[in-house]
C-alpha cells in the first residue's frame, strides 16, 4: 500500500551557494527557492549540519540511546562524504522531516522548475520503505544480545 510510506525532498546545491545557504536559508543568491519553500510551509536544513547536530546531541546524552552514532560520526569525519552531505539539504514541510506523497508531490512540482542545473543541481526523493535505504553497514551495528 502506497499510503503507508512517508517522503522526503532533498536538494543539491553548489558549493558557493551550498555555503551561503546553510548562513542564510531565504538569501536573495537561491533566487525563487525560498518563496516555493514558503508556499509549502517548507524549510531546509544542511544534511552535513543535521548529522553534526545528531553527533552532538548523542555525545551530550549519552551515545547508548543513538544507535546511528558510530556511522553518523565516521560520515562527517569523511572529507569525501563531508563534502557530498554538504551540498544536500533535507526539506522539511511544517517542521516535519517527513510527509505524506501528496505534499512531496506538490513540493516537487513547484521546484522544478527552479532547479536549474548550475546553482541548484537537482532534487531527489526518498521514503520510508526500509527496502529503499541504505542498510547500516556491517562495522558500525550493534552486537545483538545473546
Amino acid at each position: 500500500m502506497s499510503n503507508q510510506w512517508q517522503y522526503q525532498l532533498r536538494i543539491y546545491l553548489a558549493d558557493e551557494l551550498a555555503e551561503v545557504a546553510r548562513r542564510d536559508s531565504a538569501t536573495p543568491a537561491l533566487g525563487p527557492l525560498p518563496g516555493v519553500l514558503e508556499k509549502h510551509g517548507a524549510t531546509m536544513k544542511c544534511q552535513l549540519d543535521a548529522f553534526a547536530d545528531y553527533v552532538a546531541d548523542a555525545e551530550a546524552h549519552g551515545i547508548e540511546g543513538y544507535p546511528l552514532y558510530a556511522w553518523t560520526k565516521a560520515t562527517i569525519e569523511d572529507p569525501v562524504k563531508r563534502a557530498k552531505h554538504l551540498q544536500s539539504f533535507a526539506l522539511h514541510i511544517k517542521g516535519e522531516a517527513v510527509y505524506p506523497k501528496q505534499e512531496a508531490d506538490a513540493l516537487e512540482a513547484d521546484l522544478q522548475p527552479v532547479v536549474d542545473g548550475i546553482s541548484i543541481l537537482r532534487i531527489s526523493r526518498h521514503d520510508t520503505n526500509p527496502a529503499n535505504n541504505l542498510q547500516v553497514p556491517e562495522r558500525f551495528r550493534e552486537p545483538k544480545p545473546n
